[in-house]
């Protein structure tokens, strides 16, 4: 499996964002990062409302 096509800036923030291993986070399948950023979306917007 080839890393994530993303910048080195944005793996960064995604990585602190998600809270994994940069190199986890490079190799990550690219199904389950959008399943992760969906969950963070979903949480980010409950937090909003609140």
């Amino acid at each position: 499996m080839k890393p994530l096509n993303i910048s080195a800036d944005t793996a960064v923030k995604l990585a602190e964002k998600l809270k994994v291993p940069l190199e986890e986070l490079m190799h990550m399948p690219q199904h389950i990062l959008m399943k992760k950023l969906m969950e963070l979306s979903q949480e980010e917007t409950k937090q909003k409302e609140e």
